[in-house]
């Protein structure tokens, strides 16, 4: 078969199993959400065998540490993703939700109705936990999903998606409510990407080339997101003490995810001591830096080894230990900086002064604004979502985490007692 005739297959396929989906009720949907948890669990030794697999190819090609993490679906983080499955089930589903409704004077009743967006597409790279958070996002509200992981991930995509489709088997749904695309060539991508008959969004998640080439060549709505270059501010009224906490979360925790922080912007005043202290601090967690010329000349004279910042390195999501240092004058300073750099996904103020606060998070338009807390919150399941398909970095249809309200439309509903225009 040909890719394209494939293609046309997979997209008829999910098309016709999202009208199983959207008439199944909310209980139906839970134990369908169970029946596959419980299968991953029952799975998890092959699960893993596969991801081990996935793991030893990595390395034999030389992809980088952070890469490797990124793939890595060890039995407790497997664990963890089907934990997540209880946190889906237990949340309100949206679909069948009046969103309004109001008397028309011409007689007409009219609401508004949350739907299924019907098909999605998803086209991820590392992460094979990705596969499960989304399938159970799409399914719990009523969506088909066609899933197309990066070639690094495959094996584990196939075993994962294996259970899943034989819990739609055993729940008497189509098993094609949820299907991968398994093979690695990179012209289905584009095909998928065109697929707009039979698909009504496609969600990508990875890295900038992959985002453009979806905003370029997609005849479907593409949600962009998932790059995050993040900053955290400290104001000349910060905690210091605490602030060192928030910074080390914020970019040690878990350094290859999006939400990590990529660049510290640090009021002047406070330059000269706590450089070198926050510094010192990290580099002991193997962080390494690169700063501007003040930070340079203060870290040099510590003897704490910098590269030069330039607009190049702060235009970089690190996804690794390293961080980028800048001293600024003033807020006004370090909202220049972040409106210049940053990508949209999550920023920062570490102040004890309530105004300067407020006049940050009016000023900054990322997707999450914080106040006093690491970067690192921004996520589906921190925010009480669940699990999420994606962090949407752009304002239409969905910005920030997206959980199950954004897989969701709606549709207007009219009723009337055989209503003519007058």
């Amino acid at each position: 078969m040909s890719n394209e005739g494939y293609l046309t297959a997979l997209g008829q396929n999910a098309k016709q199993a999202s009208y199983a989906l959207a008439c199944l009720s909310g209980a139906q949907k839970s134990a369908l959400l169970r029946c596959i948890a419980d299968k991953l669990t029952a799975a998890k030794a092959d699960i893993v065998s596969a991801n081990q697999l996935d793991v030893a190819q990595a390395k034999a090609n030389g992809l980088s540490d952070a890469m490797i993490d990124r793939l890595l679906l060890d039995e407790t983080r497997l664990m963890g993703v089907i934990g997540d499955i209880d946190n889906v089930i237990g949340l309100t589903d949206p679909v069948g939700s009046e969103i309004d409704s109001r008397l028309l004077d011409n007689g007409l009743r009219l609401s508004r109705r949350r739907v299924p967006l019907g098909v999605i597409g998803v086209i991820y790279e590392a992460r094979p936990n990705v596969t499960v958070d989304i399938a159970v996002l799409a399914l719990k509200t009523g969506n088909a999903v066609i899933l197309r992981g990066g070639k690094e991930t495959l094996a584990s995509n196939k075993a994962l998606c294996e259970v899943i489709r034989s819990a739609m088997i055993e729940q008497g749904l189509p098993a094609d409510c949820v299907q991968l695309i398994d093979n690695p060539d990179r012209s289905l991508v584009s095909g998928l990407l065109k697929l707009d008959k039979y698909v009504d969004m496609i969600v990508p998640r990875g890295g900038q080339n992959l985002q453009r080439l979806c905003a370029e060549q997609a005849t479907i709505p593409v949600i962009l997101g998932g790059i995050g270059i993040c900053h955290i501010f400290v104001d000349a009224e910060a905690n210091l003490e605490k602030a060192v906490s928030v910074i080390e979360n914020a970019k040690v925790q878990r350094p290859t995810v999006c939400n990590a922080l990529d660049t510290v912007l640090i009021h002047q005043s406070h330059a000269e001591l706590f450089i070198p202290k926050l510094c010192k601090h990290l580099a002991n967690l193997g962080v390494k830096f690169y700063g501007c010329d003040q930070t340079q000349a203060i870290l040099t004279a510590e003897s704490i080894e910098v590269s030069a910042a330039t607009a190049e390195s702060f235009a970089t999501e690190w996804l690794s230990l390293t961080l980028g240092i800048k001293v600024v004058a003033d807020l006004a300073d370090a909202v220049e900086h972040i409106r210049s750099f940053s990508s949209g996904h999550s920023e920062s103020i570490l102040t004890d002064n309530i105004h300067t606060a407020s006049e940050f998070m009016n000023a900054i338009d990322s997707a999450a604004v914080y106040v006093n807390a690491s970067t690192r919150f921004t996520d589906g399941g921190e925010f009480g979502l669940g699990a999420e398909v994606a962090v949407s970095t752009q304002k239409l249809h969905a910005r920030g985490p997206m959980g199950l309200e954004a897989l969701t439309t709606y549709k207007w509903l009219a009723w009337g007692d055989y209503t003519v225009r007058g």
